[in-house]
């Protein structure tokens, strides 16, 4: 006879265990130990199974966002690199002289169009970097939240790299027609490879993936820290408090990383070229300090800066598109 409440473990094998887990959960002594792990890996399974939609959503909000803030995107790229452009180096262009300048130059010089070259590079590169970074709630410690945005960012370059110096090398390339250097992706990675092998179109990795540590580690951990802070508040935090946190979080790892993206934007102008201005990363830090002065490192900056709206709007959207896909609809005060 079993006394009242009690669970008889003989006969009912199922409910006893049942009964244990509920033990298990329940103990404080056992609380940071099997069911801990049981959540863990379940938390794991959930990131995996997520991927998809995940990936689904950064490649909508890199594309549309991206595409949107092209033209200065393609001026950054101009002004930062135009120390080591063939074109303007042999004194057959004009150095450009900001950003407006140079926009309205492109524009008038190679027409509207020219704005968007190497758009569809950069929108595949960005839309699969963005993409490689997984759901980071459950790492709710800064440490952790910076290192994994690093990691991520890392991984991802080394796959997406060739897209990255294709986008770099044609919104470099000035000119019409015949003029340029470059007809378009393909025809870049083929000229490029001939020339130099693999080699040519992983020229400058090593300081790309200096760069890529400090800024994704900022850009991402600092977003992902500041949005632990803000779930406090409430689990959907509302959009406008979401964009500004980003706007300040996309201004700050583009300044802290700007002369890091700068070096490797110039390593990348090497690719295909007879005679090599940098013989590698240190060189071309070296010289540029020297030759230049240390303004060249952040030649473009203002641009990037305004180009950095459209990467707020690409954090906070994909946040916001990962809710809607997974059926987390905010209620009205959260918007």
């Amino acid at each position: 006879m079993t006394p009242a409440g009690a669970i008889s473990t003989s006969c009912s094998p199922t409910f006893s265990k049942i009964g244990q887990r509920d033990e298990l959960s329940t103990s404080p002594a056992n609380l940071g130990q099997g069911y801990g792990a049981e959540v863990s890996s379940e938390s794991r399974r959930e990131v995996w199974k997520n991927f998809p939609k995940d990936f689904v959503a950064g490649a909508i909000m890199g594309g549309v966002a991206h595409t949107v803030v092209a033209p200065i995107e393609r001026a950054k790229l101009l002004l930062q690199t135009q120390e080591s452009n063939m074109v303007i180096v042999a004194g057959k262009q004009h150095r450009y002289k900001g950003m407006l300048d140079c926009i309205l130059r492109v524009a008038k010089e190679e027409g509207i169009r020219s704005l968007w070259r190497g758009n569809g590079s950069s929108d595949l590169y960005r839309a699969m970097l963005i993409s490689g970074k997984s759901d980071q709630d459950a790492l709710s410690n800064i440490p952790s939240n910076f290192l994994a945005g690093a990691a991520a960012g890392c991984t991802s370059l080394i796959f997406v790299y060739p897209l990255d110096i294709a986008h770099t090398r044609l919104a470099a390339d000035i000119g019409r027609g015949e003029v340029r250097q470059f007809r378009g992706l393909f025809h870049f990675t083929k000229t490029i490879y001939c020339k130099d092998g693999i080699r040519g179109v992983y020229r400058g990795l090593p300081a790309s993936i200096h760069g890529m540590i400090v800024h994704r580690s900022v850009y991402f951990g600092g977003f992902d820290t500041a949005k632990d802070f803000m779930l406090k508040e409430s689990q959907h935090p509302p959009f406008w408090k979401r964009w500004l946190v980003a706007q300040a979080v996309t201004t700050s790892a583009g300044l802290i990383s700007y002369p890091l993206d700068t070096v490797r934007r110039r390593m990348m102008m090497q690719s295909g070229l007879e005679k090599q201005v940098f013989m590698n990363t240190i060189d071309c830090w070296r010289k540029i300090y020297q030759l230049e002065g240390v303004s060249s490192f952040y030649r473009g900056a203002v641009s990037n800066m305004f180009r950095g709206t459209g990467a707020a709007f690409i954090l906070v959207l994909y946040d916001e598109l990962k809710h809607l896909i997974n059926g987390e609809i905010p209620h009205k005060h959260e918007i």
